[in-house]
């Protein structure tokens, strides 16, 4: 035995957990002294072609709890206010240098803050063209932080993203390198789930095999300990009593967790139909709340389409108009301002149907919303002026208790990078500047 053979994954394979321990695999990451802490998430929901900020601003005074309400368009997340922070004044101020036309760049940027790359694959609407993201985005900066314990470093999810270009793409591995999200929630499911088993049979044959093969060790692993340096055998002893631990949840006695439950997709759609398209995103959310109470990942993106998206909601909100046309018409254009209105507020519907499905999974003394950020965000902060200025950001759960919350915080044009930072921050990692350091100051001030 050599020391490079104890690693969790290995210990694992050799135990014969395999799939039906994953969601365990928490267990081991520093031994059963620290089973009882849960894992911080963070969740980014992305909509398209800005708001309209008289009816998305809370009302009343920046501050927190009574001082301030919810305003028309996020009337629909009134159940969690006391889980959120809504912000007002947040520039995407690195938006407005580098090449792009507005919605490339807010997209491009909305997770890097950093310059696109020039380039001529996409023309942009300003007659220029453009390439592709300049830096790694926050989920994915993320996600390499904290994504060595999990199966999935990460989890992109896309409704109806479509084309592959510079408006649908917001996750970036790194410059040039963007990550295209899964747009089907049924290869989704199966990449997932598809080798979860809670078979009776499948289980037995697994607790015979393990207790076989420490049977077998039990020995080899007492003449071991004598040979190992102190760190060494802490190690080993600590893996040993997480699977132990592992094998407790398994016996006779116990079943898997209620709350990782194998979700179901119900019969295959059409996930191309504008008509599925609500469907379709019900399905990721679905997928997001288990990937995340099974502990498959801690890092997930969902798409609402793309940058520019057109589609219709027509069959929910009864707005036969695509969203990217109605959000070019000017202010004094009523009806479209109302029509506008309708849409985001059925985006904040579902946002909401997310939050619910996040706080129903009891974690500790909480649930899986207060050990999670989900942060919603949007390319532009008005359609009709391609402003990348007051980016309309909600943020949701504390993140294991970072973030205070039912806050409305008011800022004076703080770069969004800012935010970036807090995100990271808050997942655990100590950075003080994220993307491009000229539009970056530090962490996003009131929200720790």
């Amino acid at each position: 035995m050599t020391k490079k053979s104890f690693t969790r994954r290995s210990l694992l394979k050799g135990l014969g957990l395999g799939a039906a321990g994953l969601p365990f695999v928490p267990l081991l990451r520093e031994g059963t002294a620290r089973a009882a802490t849960f894992p911080k998430r963070l969740v980014i929901v992305f909509t398209a072609n800005g708001t309209i900020p008289s009816a998305w601003t809370p009302t009343g005074s920046p501050g927190s709890g009574s001082a301030w309400a919810l305003n028309t368009i996020l009337k629909p997340l009134s159940p969690f206010k006391s889980k959120l922070n809504v912000l007002e004044g947040v520039d995407q101020e690195s938006a407005y240098h580098g090449p792009g036309d507005g919605h490339q760049k807010g997209m491009g940027h909305l997770l890097t803050g950093t310059e696109l790359l020039a380039g001529s694959q996409f023309q942009g609407g300003d007659g220029g063209t453009v390439g592709w993201g300049g830096g790694i985005s926050i989920d994915q900066h993320i996600a390499n932080k904290v994504g060595a314990s999990t199966k999935f470093k990460s989890l992109e999810f896309g409704v109806q993203v479509k084309s592959a270009d510079i408006w649908s793409r917001m996750s970036y591995t790194g410059s040039n390198k963007p990550v295209p999200p899964e747009e089907d929630p049924y290869q989704a499911f199966d990449r997932l789930f598809g080798t979860f088993s809670k078979d009776v049979n499948e289980i037995q044959r697994l607790r015979t095999q393990r207790k076989s093969v420490l049977d077998a060790v039990k020995s080899e692993f007492t003449a071991l300990q004598a040979k190992l340096g102190t760190v060494d055998r802490q190690k080993l002893e600590s893996h040993l009593a997480g699977v132990r631990a592992v094998e407790k949840l398994l016996d006779g006695s116990t079943s898997l967790p209620a709350a990782c439950q194998v979700p179901t997709l119900g019969n295959k759609i059409d996930i191309k139909s504008n008509s599925n398209y609500l469907t379709v995103g019900k399905l990721f959310m679905d997928l997001t709340a288990m990937s995340l109470a099974c502990n498959l990942t801690q890092v997930i993106t969902l798409q609402w389409s793309r940058a520019v998206s057109n589609i219709s909601t027509q069959a929910w909100t009864g707005v036969s108009e695509g969203h990217h046309s109605l959000s070019h018409e000017g202010d004094s254009n009523g009806d479209a301002e109302n029509k506008l209105i309708k849409i985001n507020t059925w985006y904040a519907e579902q946002f909401a149907y997310l939050l619910n499905k996040l706080d129903s999974i009891p974690e500790g003394n909480g649930t899986v919303l207060d050990n999670t950020v989900v942060v919603w965000g949007n390319e532009l902060g008005k359609g009709n002026s391609h402003t990348r200025r007051d980016i309309p950001f909600v943020l949701a759960g504390s993140c294991g208790g970072y973030f205070q919350t039912d806050r409305f915080l008011k800022y004076d044009k703080d770069p969004h990078n800012n935010l970036l930072v807090s995100l990271a921050n808050a997942m655990g990692d100590p950075i003080s500047t994220f993307g491009n350091p000229n539009y970056c100051t530090g962490p996003l001030a009131q929200l720790k």
